[in-house]
């Protein structure tokens, strides 16, 4: 379908917008605010800006990485070879971001994510929020 006017989009092109707007996990803190007498504004807290995409780091023939829900800017993959030890992990999740998280994953989980198997778990909660990270 091609487009009248150069500002408008096509059906698909608003149906993509439209599912990535939703997805993008965007939170929304209000701050509650003082009444007419204070003497003081609340400071606005800033807001990163989401990402849409996950950036998960290069991985591996044999590594494993996860998706990070609500992501701006972490990453994490799961080795091969800790795939095949097949041992409990802390994994740091930091990635590109300016704070950190970690995912533990216990030997039973490691060992179904090495088996192909969809494994959820939250991230520690650091900065007021956590993530939950997906592998396969």
């Amino acid at each position: 379908m091609k487009t009248v006017n150069a500002n408008q989009w096509t059906r698909c092109e608003f149906t993509v917008q439209s599912v990535l707007a939703m997805l993008s996990g965007v939170a929304i803190t209000i701050s509650g605010c003082g009444d007419s007498n204070s003497s003081t504004a609340p400071t606005p807290t800033p807001t990163p800006t989401p990402t849409l995409t996950p950036t998960p780091p290069p991985a591996g023939n044999n590594d494993v990485a996860g998706v990070v829900g609500s992501n701006h800017g972490h990453s994490v993959a799961i080795t091969g070879a800790q795939l095949t030890a097949g041992n409990a992990v802390n994994l740091d999740i930091t990635g590109n971001a300016n704070h950190p998280h970690t995912v533990d994953l216990s030997a039973a989980e490691v060992g179904q994510i090495a088996g192909g198997m969809q494994v959820h778990k939250p991230s520690s909660n650091n900065s007021a929020h956590a993530h939950t990270v997906t592998f396969n």
